[in-house]
């Protein structure tokens, strides 16, 4: 048990200096390429921290266990979890980041249209994934058919998202690096070429230390005898999207909030669409109780964002109520 505990510490600071090492090339990728923080944070940065735990639901669902039930259960919690995740612990967790500078009356204030943007697709999206679940295995047609929804949403999410780049970095969200591309301390010039390097290098240290992560949290899971279900629901979500989140409370505590808020909100709807459209056509997708509470925290928690999606954006008081969210539901599959 303290081996699997050093492993967790050791693992948790590899994936804070990856994540330090890639807000820093994504700002520069950004800058270089003159797009708006929007883009930067909705789509580079949360679909690249994304990809780690996208992989943990795939692996599970094709390459898991001999048990289908089981894979299908740690598959269907992995997919689901991430959005409950993001929508409520992640978001109280930024919100606490900067409660200190802020105040409980302070706000976080992200370029609105993007933020609302953002919302508004994912629970569009989430609605449509819910709905599936009432969906019969037997009506393969019809299941096929939401599943191409959600593909399709994603990707007019990805047209809309970019379209509206030009406009907003004239009107001054331009993405803007603060610092040095890492690497140039090591004698690398300070080129695309650099900046790629260092971007491949972040993610390569976030799927290191998130697969480091999750093989001490099952460890300590297995210890606790906690179920398949609930373990992919809670569990596996801290360890692969949570850490990668710390890209959020860098940015939101430098007055980034634009980013910090895109790269929740993105990874969300990238979360929220692709992964449950596959969910749809190779698992059960059926409405259990512990899956179907967790649906219900998920949007109520989006909706609770989007109706404080202000034009002066959501109070940091608005904002701990979504981690309150997090642990009802979390008394709710325990206890």
């Amino acid at each position: 048990m303290i081996l699997l505990c050093v492993e967790l510490v050791v693992m948790l600071l590899v994936i804070l200096a990856a994540a330090e090492i890639f807000t820093n090339a994504l700002e520069h990728l950004g800058e270089r390429l003159g797009i708006s923080e929007g883009v930067t944070g909705s789509l580079f940065a949360a679909v690249g921290t994304a990809l780690p735990e996208t992989l943990v639901p795939i692996i599970a669902i094709y390459a898991g266990t001999q048990n289908m039930e089981l894979n299908h259960d740690i598959g269907v919690g992995a997919i689901l979890g991430a959005p409950l995740m993001l929508s409520t612990l992640s978001t109280a967790l930024m919100a606490i980041s900067v409660l200190r500078l802020r105040g409980i009356k302070g706000r976080i204030a992200p370029e609105r249209s993007g933020f609302v943007r953002d919302l508004n697709f994912f629970l569009f999206a989430f609605l449509i994934a819910a709905a599936a679940m009432y969906v019969p295995t037997e009506m393969r047609e019809a299941r096929i058919a939401l599943s191409a929804s959600l593909v399709g949403l994603y990707l007019a999410y990805i047209v809309v998202t970019v379209r509206a780049s030009s406009s907003l970095v004239d009107a001054g969200h331009g993405t803007e690096a603060e610092e040095p591309i890492f690497l140039t301390k090591f004698g690398f010039k300070e080129n695309l070429g650099t900046i790629i390097l260092q971007l491949i290098l972040a993610v390569l240290l976030l799927v290191g230390g998130a697969k480091g992560f999750i093989n001490g949290i099952e460890g300590v899971s297995t210890a606790l005898g906690i179920s398949a279900l609930v373990l992919s629901l809670l569990i596996i979500p801290i360890a692969t999207e949570l850490p990668e989140k710390v890209n959020s409370i860098l940015w939101v505590r430098r007055g980034k909030d634009t980013l910090a808020f895109g790269n929740i909100t993105g990874a969300m709807v990238f979360q929220g669409t692709l992964l449950p459209a596959l969910g749809i056509l190779v698992t059960p997708w059926t409405p259990r109780p512990e899956v179907l509470s967790g649906i219900v925290i998920t949007l109520v928690a989006a909706a609770w964002l989007r109706l404080n999606a202000t034009a002066t954006g959501p109070r940091i008081a608005a904002l701990l109520l979504n981690g309150g969210l997090y642990l009802c539901y979390l008394a709710y599959v325990l206890l």
